[in-house]
């Protein structure tokens, strides 16, 4: 059995430094008492070598942007080193977070979604495609992220199906009340938008309407 020379404790297990002193211990090193971690010394090592990878495509990108002045026609101003950083980075700590255990699936859903359309929307104006993405990608995107909501709090069984439905409201109505006061006409992909958001609210009250009561009790204290 190891022991600390400045504690004057008994170390059993093959541990090499003192639990109490981080010191070094000396003596015979025994069998550990726990089993080695190795599935999650393997994740890390994956998580790791991918988060390297990332870098080093970061690096060689603003490299080949500001040094090579390798340029993509016709942006030939355009520093799209920095926005290839951006999306790595930002998918890197922002999206990949999200996939840890202990948060909701619509929270995970609705975050990404978010942060995917942030990206986008910084991109397609540097690219200049702001009008396709305005008109068409984000508001089919917030459609298609309203289904998947509604089919969440479908299948939802841990009581937070208000979520899924605020969620949806909040995606569908907001932008066209925007829309609506600027007074220079709306697209229809942002009316079938905002319909679809209040269709299913509508059927999700239907089909959870007790539960959706017992929440608004439960969180606001009705």
């Amino acid at each position: 059995m190891k022991t600390c020379p400045y504690c004057k404790i008994e170390v059993g297990g093959d541990m090499q430094r003192c639990p109490l002193c981080q010191s070094r211990i000396t003596g015979q090193e025994e069998e550990a008492y726990f089993p080695r971690p190795t599935e999650l010394k393997l994740r890390s090592f994956f998580y790791k070598l991918q988060l390297f990878i990332v870098w080093i495509v970061v690096i060689v990108g603003l490299g080949l942007d500001f040094f090579f002045k390798l340029r993509i026609p016709p942006f030939y101003t355009l520093h799209w080193g920095l926005i290839l950083a951006m999306w790595l980075i930002v998918i890197e700590f922002g999206i990949l977070r999200q996939f840890k255990p202990g948060t909701g699936s619509a929270r995970k859903v609705t975050i990404m979604v978010f942060i995917l359309l942030g990206l986008l929307a910084v991109t397609s104006y540097f690219f200049r495609f702001m009008r396709l993405t305005f008109a068409w990608i984000i508001p089919i995107t917030l459609t298609a992220t309203m289904v998947v909501n509604f089919i969440l709090a479908m299948i939802d069984k841990k009581g937070n199906a208000m979520a899924y439905l605020l969620t949806n409201l909040l995606v569908g109505i907001l932008p066209f009340i925007a829309l609506y006061f600027r007074n220079k006409g709306i697209p229809a992909t942002w009316i079938i938008c905002m319909l679809m958001s209040v269709i299913l609210f509508v059927g999700a009250v239907i089909f959870k309407g007790q539960t959706v009561a017992m929440e608004f009790t439960r969180r606001f204290n009705m």
